[in-house]
């Protein structure tokens, strides 16, 4: 069986583990979890990256930051994770959906303007499989309306717009380290943020409230409660694991890259008999190939050919159902405008596996049975 993922592994992470436990300091914030922040904002040109223990746990801290209250709205695509939601309405905050692009699965920036109101707080792009969302209009619109802009960029350690890497470009941004995600600690994320004048509150609310962090750094003599806050602080065991991929990030990328042109090469006859559509890369983006998806004609042929595939040893998978159609969406949210592609493209969309150790000949064997499916 050719299973959908397999947590990325280097080799090297038991060994600066041990190292952790060797030097009796596990818990936060301790060396490799510096290593880790000081290299993510050397590789992203984030002002600052502070190691939580998830990326939903980095959003909800974002949402502290931009000081959501009970009844502001916040703008968000509805295909997208629960933890996009969840941050902001456990402040009482309302998503408001709008519809996605169907080339790229992001939020439709031409959509985004329509929804705002005067109780709109805040814009949160999903990069969605780490291919920038039109981060300048989104960046534009939050301007004109004096709006934070959070980027869900759980996807996009190591893709870029403009050059920029994702989740650097707005007021916040988030990144995932979950054993799905191309470089992994099991759980994990990251929050980076853009303007240094929240680092400390940030430093604060992360560490349950206390000015802990600067008694550390040697800033004042002893610390204290200060603020509320909780333990966004991921075990130092956790970092070390990480740490051993970021050491080889580039190797990760381009493998994983590699393997993304292979999918596209061997499966572009089927797109150019129309039988499936295939991602699409925005001219300004670079993507990291976190995923490799193809879009059936519909629902019934998504579900037929993943029947198909795992009656042959293959392992894929759908994606998200759109948070406005779950019973929590339709409780806490609201979908603004027309849902014209968010249903439609999520029942069309299948992903196929990708994980590092994934060989150029699981990929062959791969494509050869979706071509087998459609008789090519």
């Amino acid at each position: 069986m050719i299973v959908f993922n397999v947590p990325p592994y280097t080799g090297k992470e038991l060994e600066y583990i041990r190292q952790a436990v060797e030097k009796q300091k596990i818990c936060g914030d301790g060396e490799f979890t510096k290593k880790c922040n000081e290299w993510i904002e050397k590789r992203s040109g984030a002002g600052k990256c502070l190691l939580t223990t998830s990326c939903t746990h980095a959003t909800e801290l974002a949402a502290l930051l931009a000081d959501i209250k009970e009844g502001d709205e916040v703008i968000m695509p509805a295909y997208t994770f629960v933890s996009t939601a969840d941050a902001f309405v456990l402040r009482g905050g309302v998503p408001v959906f709008v519809d996605i692009r169907p080339d790229t699965m992001n939020i439709d920036e031409k959509r985004i303007e329509e929804a705002v109101t005067d109780r709109t707080r805040a814009i949160v792009p999903v990069h969605y499989a780490g291919v920038a969302c039109e981060m300048d209009t989104i960046m534009e619109i939050a301007a004109r309306h004096n709006l934070m802009v959070i980027e869900d960029a759980a996807q996009g350690l190591m893709a870029s717009y403009k050059g920029r890497m994702l989740g650097t470009i707005g007021d916040f941004g988030a990144y995932s380290f979950h054993e799905t995600k191309n470089y992994s600690m099991g759980e994990g994320g990251a929050l980076l943020i853009r303007d240094e004048k929240y680092v400390e509150e940030a430093e604060i609310l992360r560490e349950k409230g206390t000015n802990r962090s600067k008694f550390f750094r040697g800033q004042i003599d002893k610390y204290t409660w200060v603020n509320y806050g909780s333990s966004y602080l991921p075990s130092d065991m956790n970092a070390a694991y990480l740490w051993a991929q970021l050491l080889v990030a580039d190797e990760i990328n381009d493998h994983r890259l590699a393997l993304w042109r292979q999918y596209y090469e061997e499966l572009a006859p089927l797109r150019e008999r129309g039988l499936i559509e295939l991602p699409v890369i925005p001219k300004d983006c670079v993507h990291n190939a976190h995923m490799f998806y193809i879009k059936a004609k519909d629902l019934a042929e998504r579900t037929a050919l993943l029947a198909f595939l795992k009656e042959n040893g293959i392992l894929a998978v759908f994606h998200y159902i759109p948070l406005h159609t779950a019973p929590a969406g339709k409780r806490f949210g609201r979908f603004h405008g027309e849902d014209v592609y968010t249903t439609k493209e999520s029942e069309r969309l299948l992903r196929l596996p990708m994980f590092y150790k994934l060989t150029a000949a699981e990929v062959f064997y791969i494509t050869g049975k979706v071509k087998e499916f459609y008789r090519v």
